[in-house]
């Protein structure tokens, strides 16, 4: 099955999150709800997608979103991913894949020659109305609160110079003391005596 369009109802749903506790896509009504497709809890890529979610997530609860990771792991997978990376919002345990082929997300993949099936990754914007608002299949991992958001990714803070102490600064410091700088001593360069040679003359015998 291929991937839904923007425009089409959501399929509603009833999957287990983390917790074993059921949950309903219907529950979330009048809300706009982020509905991400992940592969795998704890690898490199999925790990960089969640904590984008998670470090934006203030941001995204402004902004009347509600987030739901899903993939095939199980609910202790989804426990130990959330307590790793202090994930603050709901992940669903499709074990069963009953959600990913409703929203076409489970699919052929190829690796080293080698086809298996797996989880596309893939993210649902889903509007108050239940209606799929956006569909974001170029999913930027590092970078995806601000794909939903609409907004630039949030530069890394500059590394500030720190300055190297001069021992001036090192003694004023230790006695909270102004200390003066020394003068830098110049040295005069050496002039170099030539002692005259005399020279004696015998007296001529008269």
């Amino acid at each position: 099955m291929s991937l839904l369009k923007p425009g089409l109802k959501a399929p509603d749903f009833s999957v287990a999150d983390h917790t074993g506790k059921a949950i309903k896509l219907s529950d979330f009504k009048g809300k706009k709800v982020v509905l991400y497709f992940y592969p795998k809890d704890m690898t490199p890529g999925c790990t960089a997608q969640a904590c984008s979610l998670r470090d934006n997530y203030k941001d995204l609860i402004a902004k009347g979103f509600v987030v739901l990771g899903i993939s095939s792991d199980d609910v202790k997978s989804h426990q130990k991913f959330i307590a790793k990376e202090k994930l603050p919002f709901t992940l669903l345990a499709d074990t069963e894949r009953k959600l990913h082929e409703a929203y076409g997300t489970w699919v052929e993949k190829s690796m080293y020659g080698r086809k298996y099936m797996g989880t596309a990754r893939v993210t649902y914007v889903i509007n108050e109305s239940g209606v799929i608002e956006e569909v974001i299949e170029k999913v930027d991992t590092k970078n995806h609160a601000a794909q939903i958001l609409k907004t630039e990714p949030k530069a890394a803070p500059a590394k500030k110079e720190t300055a190297t102490k001069t021992p001036e600064k090192k003694a004023s410091i230790a006695t909270g003391k102004k200390v003066a700088k020394k003068k830098p001593t110049t040295k005069k360069p050496a002039v170099k005596t030539v002692k005259k040679k005399t020279v004696k003359t015998a007296k001529k015998k008269k």
